[in-house]
C-alpha cells in the first residue's frame, strides 16, 4: 500500500505522463484529419512520428551526461515546458516539413520529460511497491486513450485538427505548474549517502552486461509496436472500414479496459515478477495480432480486437518498466534512463520509417503492406520473454549479492 506523500509524487507525475502520452499518442489518431487538410498522403504519417522519435532519441543521449546533477523536479519542469512548446507549433504547421519539425521540437523534451518522471518514481517507491506504483503511472496512458483521445478527436470534427494541439499546449502548462509547485524537491540521488557512491562514467554504465542487455529488450519492444501502432488509425479506418464518426468511441473503450488492466498487471508484476506477467502478455499479444492485421475476418470484430490488443501491450509494457527500473544504481538512474529513451525512441523512429518503406496507399484508401508489418512485429515480440527473464535473473542475482555484502 502506498502510502500519502507517495500518492501525492505518483498522482503529479502521473499527470505529467498524461499531458506526455496524450501529446505523443493523439498524433496518431489525428494523422488522417490533418492528412486531409494538409494534402499527406496516409502512407507518409510514419515520417511524422519518426521525427518526434529521432529528437527524442539525441535528447535522451544528449541529457544522460548532466540530469543526474540536478534536482529532478527542475529538470521535470523544464523539460514540461519545452513539449509544451513544441505542441503549440504543431497546431501552428502548414504542411508537412513544418509539422514534422514540431514534432522534433515536442520530441526533444519529451523525451527527457518521460525518463525523469520514471527516475523520480524509482527513486520514491520501494522496488516491492514499485510494480503498483509504475501500472499507477502508466494508467495516464489509458487515462489518455478513454478520456484525451477521443476528446481531441471530437474537438478536430468541430473546430479544426489544430485545436487539440492548442488544447494540449495549454493543459500541459497547468500541469508543468502544478509539478513546480507542489511536487517536493528530488535531490535523494545528490544526498549525502548517494555522493559516496562512485560515480558511474558513461562507458561503465554501457558496459555492464545486464545494461546492454536490458537496452536491447528495449529496442526491441519498442520497435515492435513502432512498426504497426502509427499505421493502425489508418488501417482501421481504411481497410477494417470502421467508422470515423465511432472512431473516439473505440479508443475510449480500449483506453478503459487498459486503464483497469494496468493497474492489475502493476500488482501482478510485484507478486509474480516480470518475466512471469510479461510472458504471457506477449503470447497473447501474438495472437491478438495475428487476428488483427494478418488474417482478420470480415467482418472484422474490431472493438474486440482492438481492447484486447491495448491490454496485452500494456501488460507487457508494465512487467518491462518495472523490471528496467531496477538495473540502474540511484546515483546513476537518471542517466540510465535517459540513455533508455534514447534507445526506445531511436527504436520507435526507425521503427516508424521502416514502416513507411512497407506501405503503399491504394486508389481506394486502403493501406497495403499491413500482414507483412504485422508478422515482422510479431517476429520481434517472441524474443521479448527472453530478455525479460536473462535481465530479471541478472536484477535478482546483483540483488542478492548487495545484501549478501552489506
Amino acid at each position: 500500500m502506498l502510502n500519502l506523500s507517495e500518492r501525492r509524487v505518483v498522482f503529479l507525475v502521473g499527470a505529467v505522463q498524461f499531458i506526455n502520452v496524450l501529446d505523443f499518442t493523439m498524433v496518431m489518431p489525428l494523422g488522417p484529419d490533418f492528412a486531409r487538410s494538409l494534402g499527406i498522403p496516409t502512407s507518409e504519417l510514419g515520417k511524422v512520428v519518426a521525427g518526434y522519435g529521432q529528437a527524442a532519441a539525441i535528447s535522451g543521449f544528449l541529457g544522460s551526461f548532466f540530469l543526474d546533477r540536478f534536482d529532478r523536479r527542475k529538470v521535470l519542469a523544464v523539460a514540461m515546458f519545452g513539449l509544451v512548446l513544441g505542441t503549440l507549433a504543431g497546431g501552428l504547421a502548414h504542411d508537412l516539413r513544418q509539422l514534422t519539425m514540431a514534432r522534433i521540437i515536442a520530441g526533444f523534451f519529451g523525451g527527457p520529460a518521460t525518463s525523469i518522471a520514471y527516475a523520480i518514481i524509482a527513486d520514491v517507491i520501494p522496488p516491492g511497491r514499485r510494480g503498483k506504483a509504475m501500472g499507477a503511472v502508466m494508467g495516464a496512458f489509458s487515462v489518455a486513450q478513454v478520456l484525451g483521445v477521443p476528446a481531441a478527436l471530437l474537438v478536430s470534427q468541430r473546430f479544426g485538427w489544430q485545436m487539440p494541439f492548442y488544447a494540449v499546449s495549454v493543459a500541459g502548462g497547468l500541469v508543468a505548474l502544478l509539478s513546480v509547485f507542489l511536487l517536493p524537491p528530488m535531490v535523494m540521488h545528490l544526498s549525502e549517502a548517494a555522493r559516496l557512491e562512485p560515480a558511474t562514467s558513461f562507458k561503465e554504465l554501457i558496459s555492464r552486461p545486464t545494461v546492454i542487455i536490458s537496452y536491447a529488450m528495449t529496442a526491441t519492444l519498442m520497435a515492435t509496436g513502432f512498426l504497426i501502432i502509427p499505421n493502425t488509425p489508418s488501417y482501421i479506418l481504411a481497410n477494417l472500414h470502421f467508422p470515423r464518426a465511432h472512431y473516439q468511441y473505440l479508443l475510449a473503450v480500449g483506453g478503459a479496459a487498459s486503464f483497469v488492466a494496468l493497474r492489475l498487471m502493476g500488482r501482478l508484476v510485484d507478486r509474480f515478477g516480470s518475466f512471469r506477467v510479461g510472458t504471457l502478455c506477449v503470447v497473447a499479444s501474438l495472437v491478438v495480432m495475428y487476428i488483427y492485421y494478418v488474417r482478420p475476418p470480415d467482418p472484422a470484430p474490431v472493438m474486440l480486437l482492438y481492447v484486447t490488443f491495448m491490454v496485452t501491450l500494456g501488460g507487457r509494457n508494465v512487467a518491462y518498466n518495472a523490471l528496467t527500473t531496477r538495473v540502474p544504481r540511484p546515483r546513476e538512474r537518471a542517466r540510465f534512463l535517459s540513455l533508455q529513451s534514447t534507445v526506445y525512441h531511436a527504436a520507435a523512429g526507425m521503427a516508424a520509417l521502416v514502416s513507411v518503406s512497407f506501405l503503399r496507399e491504394l486508389p481506394d484508401g486502403r493501406l497495403d503492406g499491413m500482414p507483412k508489418l504485422a508478422l515482422a512485429s510479431m517476429a520481434l515480440s517472441a524474443t521479448l520473454p527472453l530478455f525479460l527473464w536473462v535481465v530479471e535473473a541478472r536484477v535478482r542475482r546483483a540483488a542478492t549479492t548487495t545484501r549478501s555484502a552489506s
